[in-house]
């Protein structure tokens, strides 16, 4: 069974998490610009990548883009790596490829712990993404722990590009917030994503 294969019901039995639902759990997360390259790059490809409608276009035109800027932010003391596989744990199908994995290393040719937060691009509705997401925070939590790096919280989003939802990992309780951020506030989804790396939220 690969991270693809989970549904946020069966991550939530068989892992004995707590799910929690709520809205506006990263609503007060400060906004944060995105330059004007990010601003005319996805002006330029948002339509394009909605045109041709495949995952993969999104990831690359859309996601790659933002997660770039993100870096950018942050001077690239951190990192993000794109489609890299991530086996942490067979026994428990905790296997396969993530789209998208980011860092608080600043180490680009190797993943590194602690792994921060995870995206996973999703072609028509967040939803889709949502136990296949939380199935890498939990491999995420465990990668970091073997590694001797724990943080208190694991960070996802599910997202079509044009859309973001995001969720929170602490212990044993998974976070789910209900709103969904579209596209046109890339300042909040870029806020939110810098709220993450700084275990803000």
């Amino acid at each position: 069974m690969a991270y693809s294969n989970f549904t946020l019901d069966s991550v939530e039995t068989a892992f004995q998490l707590e799910v929690v639902e709520a809205a506006g759990i990263f609503a007060d997360t400060v906004p944060v610009a995105p330059s004007s390259h990010l601003t005319m790059a996805l002006a330029k490809k948002t339509a394009l990548a909605t045109a041709i409608g495949t995952e993969k276009a999104r990831s690359e035109l859309i996601v790659a883009d933002i997660l770039v800027e993100l870096r950018e932010h942050f001077d690239c003391r951190i990192s993000f790596f794109s489609g890299i596989d991530f086996n942490v744990d067979a026994d428990n199908e905790l296997t396969s490829v993530c789209d998208f994995l980011v860092s608080l290393s600043p180490r680009q040719s190797l993943l590194k712990a602690p792994v921060i937060a995870l995206v996973e691009a999703k072609n028509v509705d967040v939803k889709q993404g949502q136990g296949q997401c939380a199935a890498e925070m939990i491999a995420a939590q465990r990668f970091n722990a073997e590694k001797g790096n724990d943080i208190p919280r694991i960070y996802g989003a599910s997202t079509t590009g044009t859309e973001w939802q995001f969720l929170k990992l602490e212990g044993k309780s998974l976070h789910l917030d209900l709103d969904i951020y579209p596209i046109q506030h890339c300042d909040k989804i870029l806020g939110i994503l810098a709220s993450m790396v700084k275990q803000k939220v």
